[in-house]
């Protein structure tokens, strides 16, 4: 947008455009970026000479989409589904998006209430495989309800499979969640999905780039991912074959500077292949929300430390422990063996005894001393001594 443009025509010229110019096309945005929105529709609506990188055939095609293009009623249409224009320079729109470069959305349809902007501050893009299996639909499903409980947006594809459940596991929990369709908003893709996507537009934010009523093909599946990757602070897969669409939306991340993760799976199944070849990359191994948290949060936000469970005699002073692991398991000893073994004197193997003996842990036989049941018990199984 140029200085000299009307606030008004600019925004019908880029649904103009939006309709004209295949969404992630670089040399429309080249255009936009160096003659301004009003000088590309004015050349595209006249069929004049060709705007610079495209050839005579490919400006031909253009212009023949031009003539058909209608700015006012996708703008009615959108206003009928409940659906809204934000384009770059508005207060709504996402500035993360403006690290595509020319390959920058030339605006948004947007559907649902929430403010677009403030979600994406604070997003995390959860994607995978459509043909997932269980364990990657519950990991999914776990993996957005945490992130929803802790107050992230999980942002995903609206497609079968991993899409799904992650947005079903931010509804879950009365979270944010945003779908990036690549259709238009007002045509949800897939039909088995349109009652999900439904609430996701009543709860959250269904998002497209492309005007309304335009259907999905598998390239726009393709540039879609990009806002995907852009919109967020980083993305996690979790299952993904070799081929996977969603290792694309990893790798716009990982071109963008964004954080790129993966949930790793068996090491047997084709649908994780894609994410371990990610990991053994610059993808970081996440398991849980924490640990997404703690790589796209804020400084401090430290995923607790991995620890095996914390034993009874794991509590004990270092000196009582060696005193019982001195213990023979299977008979009385005297305390000058004891001392023998656990290399200290005997009035100082007694003494480590007697407290021993207060906990639980050993009884006094005679001269000597011994293990008690409940101790042995407790070394076996890891349970608090009587």
């Amino acid at each position: 947008m140029t200085g000299e443009e009307d606030p008004g025509a600019e925004l019908l010229g880029r649904v103009f455009l939006g309709r004209v110019v295949e969404a992630g096309d670089e040399a429309g945005g080249r255009w936009v970026r160096e003659f301004g929105v009003g000088e590309v529709v004015r050349r595209l609506r006249c069929g004049g000479d060709a705007l610079p990188g495209v050839s005579g055939t490919r400006w031909e095609g253009l212009v023949a989409r031009a003539r058909r293009a209608e700015p006012e009623r996708d703008l009615e249409m959108a206003r009928a589904a409940g659906a809204r224009f934000v384009r770059p320079g508005d207060a709504e729109w996402p500035r993360q998006l403006d690290d595509l470069g020319d390959a920058r959305p030339l605006g948004l349809w947007v559907r649902g209430r929430p403010n677009l902007r403030m979600w994406a501050l604070r997003s995390v893009a959860v994607v995978g495989a459509r043909a997932c299996t269980e364990y990657g639909a519950h990991a999914a499903g776990t993996l957005a309800s945490g992130l929803a409980e802790r107050g992230w947006v999980v942002v995903s594809g609206g497609a079968y499979g991993i899409d799904g459940a992650a947005h079903r596991g931010a509804l879950a929990t009365h979270g944010a969640t945003v779908a990036v369709l690549a259709c238009g908003v007002d045509q949800p893709y897939p039909r088995g999905h349109a009652a999900l996507i439904a609430r996701i537009a009543e709860q959250g934010l269904v998002v497209g780039e492309l005007p309304p009523g335009d259907h999905p093909t598998p390239s726009r599946f393709i540039l879609r991912n990009r806002v995907i990757a852009a919109l967020t602070r980083g993305t996690v897969v979790v299952e993904a074959a070799c081929r996977s669409g969603s290792l694309a939306t990893a790798r716009a991340a990982q071109r963008l500077g964004r954080f790129t993760m993966g949930v790793p799976g068996p090491v047997t199944s084709a649908l994780s292949a894609g994410v371990h070849e990610l990991l053994r990359g610059e993808a970081t191994l996440v398991t849980d929300a924490t640990e997404v948290i703690e790589l796209v949060g804020d400084m401090g936000e430290l995923a607790p430390a991995r620890r095996g469970p914390v034993l009874p005699r794991d509590l004990l002073q270092p000196a009582a422990r060696t005193v019982l692991a001195a213990l023979p398991g299977n008979r009385a000893a005297p305390a000058e063996e004891i001392a023998l073994g656990a290399r200290t004197t005997r009035d100082e193997a007694i003494a480590r005894l007697y407290e021993l003996r207060a906990l639980g842990y050993v009884e006094r036989h005679g001269d000597g001393w011994k293990l008690t049941r409940q101790a042995m018990i407790s070394v076996r199984n890891g349970h608090r001594p009587c």
